[in-house]
C-alpha cells in the first residue's frame, strides 16, 4: 500500500506539470497561478480519491480470494468425508420395553468397503446394538446382524449375533399354552444367561446372482430361578430342568443358498432376497440333542420414486424344525425383525410362517437449508403383518395378525436408525424397538 501511495502522488504530480504548461500556454500570465493552484487543489483530490478506490478494490480482492479460499477448504472437507471409507455412527437413549421395563440402549452402525477402490462393491456394514434394563436383577443385551462383502462381492459373510444376560419368560410349546398362559415372573419368568452365534459364509456361483455356503449355529443357555410354570413344563423336565434351572447347548452345521438382486442388503429399495438354510444339529457337533431345521426367507423391494426413496416391501418367512428339538430351539415369532410387536418366544412350535408387507418413505425435501438437511434425514414406515404357527408345515392351530408404524432417521446414506412400535392384536399389547438398519 505505501508504494501504492507513492505511485499515485508521482502521477499526480507528472498530470499537475502537464496541465499547468498546458494552462500557461493557452491563458493570459495574470491568470495562471489561480487556475495552476484550482487544478493543483483538484489533481490532489482526485490523486486522494484514487488511492482510496484503489485500496478498497484491494481489500475487496483479498476478502472475495479470502472467502474463495474459505469455500474450497470447506468443499475440500465435504469431499474428504464423503470419500472416507470408514464411516461410524450412534445414537442411543432411554426407553421402555414391556419385556424389560426401563431401558437405556446404544446402537452403533459402522460401514466401510473391504476394498476401497472397487466401485461396484457395497458398503459392508455392521450394525451392534446394546440394551441395559434395570430390573432386578440388572440385564443387558448386546445383538448384531452384520453384512461383510469380499473379493467383488465374491464372498459375503453374514450372521446373527446375541448375547444376553436379562429376565426372561417361557410361555410353553403350541398355541393354546402360548396364549393362555399368565405373563408373570413367578409363573413364566427366569434368569438367562445366552449365547447365539450363527454366522453364514457365501460363495457367489460363476457370474450369476446366485450364492452357496455354510452356515452354523452354536446355541448356549443357562436358566436360573425359573417360575413355576417353567419347573412343571414337561418340555422343560425332559430337558433335565429343575427347580434350580438348566443348562442347554445345541450345535448345527448345514448348508445355504441366496438368490440376492437387491440394491443395498440393510436397506433396500429394489430387488429380491430368495434364501434357504438347512441344519443338523447333532451330540456329535458337541450339542444335547438331535434335530434338523429348515429356513425359507423371500423378500421383494419395489420403488416408488426415482429419488428412490419410497418402497414397499414384503418378506415370508417359514421356519419348520424336523425331529425332537429342545424347547429353546422350537420356531418362533417375535421380537426386532419378524412380526414387530410379539414378545419374542411367546409364540412357539415346530413351524411358523410369517408374511408382512411394509412401507418405507423418507421425506423427499430439497435440502438447501440446514432445517430441510435435517428434515430431508427423516422417514417413517407403517406395516402390517401375520404369523401362523402349527404341529407341521401343512397343520397350523394359530394366526397372529400385527401391524405397526415406525420413524427413520439416516445416519449414514441408505443406512437408518429406526424406532418401531407394533401392535398385537392376539394379546392386545404395543412394543418398542431401536434398532440400527431395517428389519428385513
Amino acid at each position: 500500500m505505501a508504494m501504492l501511495k507513492h505511485t499515485f502522488k508521482i502521477l499526480a504530480t507528472a498530470m499537475l506539470l502537464i496541465s499547468a504548461n498546458g494552462v500557461a500556454q493557452e491563458t493570459p500570465q495574470s491568470t495562471t497561478l489561480p487556475i495552476a493552484t484550482q487544478e493543483t487543489t483538484n489533481l490532489a483530490d482526485i490523486a486522494t480519491h484514487l488511492e482510496s478506490d484503489t485500496a478498497k478494490t484491494v481489500n475487496l480482492t483479498v476478502d472475495t480470494a479470502t472467502q474463495i479460499e474459505s469455500d474450497s477448504t470447506a468443499t475440500d472437507k465435504k469431499k474428504k468425508k464423503k470419500d472416507k471409507n470408514l464411516k461410524f455412527s450412534l445414537l442411543g437413549g432411554p426407553g421402555y420395553s414391556p419385556d424389560y421395563g426401563f431401558t437405556i440402549g446404544i446402537s452403533t452402525l459402522t460401514t466401510f468397503k473391504t476394498v476401497k477402490s472397487d466401485t461396484s462393491l457395497m458398503r459392508s456394514v455392521i450394525p451392534i446394538h446394546f440394551s441395559m434394563s434395570f430390573g432386578c436383577p440388572l440385564g443387558f443385551t448386546v445383538l448384531s446382524r452384520p453384512y461383510i462383502y469380499f473379493k467383488e462381492d465374491k464372498i459375503r459373510l453374514q450372521g446373527y449375533y446375541e448375547y444376553k444376560h436379562t429376565n426372561e419368560n417361557y410361555y410353553g410349546v403350541g398355541y393354546s399354552l402360548n396364549h393362555n398362559i399368565e405373563r408373570n415372573k413367578n409363573v413364566t419368568g427366569y434368569n438367562a444367561d445366552l449365547v447365539k452365534i450363527n454366522p453364514l459364509l457365501l460363495f457367489k456361483i460363476g457370474k450369476s446372482r446366485s450364492y452357496i455356503g455354510a452356515v452354523a449355529d452354536f446355541y448356549y443357555e443357562n436358566i436360573k430361578n425359573p417360575g413355576s410354570y417353567v419347573v412343571s413344563d414337561p418340555y422343560y423336565i425332559n430337558q433335565g430342568g429343575t427347580v434350580e434351572g438348566m443348562k442347554d447347548i445345541n450345535v448345527g452345521l448345514g448348508l445355504a443358498y441366496s438368490y440376492d438382486t437387491r440394491d443395498i442388503a440393510a436397506n433396500a429399495y429394489e430387488g429380491m432376497l430368495f434364501e434357504a438354510r438347512a441344519l443338523y444339529y447333532s451330540k456329535y457337533f458337541g450339542g444335547e440333542y438331535n434335530f434338523g431345521s429348515i429356513t425359507v426367507d423371500y423378500r421383494q423391494y419395489h420403488q416408488f420414486s426415482k429419488t428412490r426413496r419410497r418402497a414397499l416391501a414384503w418378506n415370508i418367512l417359514a421356519k419348520t424344525k424336523i425331529g425332537n428339538p429342545p424347547f429353546s430351539q422350537h420356531a418362533d415369532v417375535g421380537g426386532p425383525f419378524n412380526l414387530r410387536g410379539y414378545y419374542i418366544g411367546h409364540y412357539r412350535d415346530n413351524t411358523t410362517i410369517t408374511a408382512e408387507v411394509e412401507w418405507r418413505q423418507m421425506w423427499d425435501i430439497d435440502p438447501d437449508t440446514r432445517l430441510k438437511r435435517l428434515l430431508h434425514r427423516l422417514g417413517y414406515t407403517a406395516w402390517v403383518a401375520c404369523g401362523f404357527m402349527g404341529e407341521n408345515i401343512v397343520k397350523y392351530n394359530a394366526v397372529l395378525p400385527n401391524a405397526g408404524l415406525g420413524f427413520r432417521f439416516e445416519v449414514q446414506k441408505r443406512m437408518n436408525f429406526r424406532v418401531d412400535a407394533g401392535y398385537s392384536f392376539a394379546d392386545h399389547h404395543v412394543l418398542f424397538y431401536f434398532n440400527m438398519t431395517e428389519a428385513f
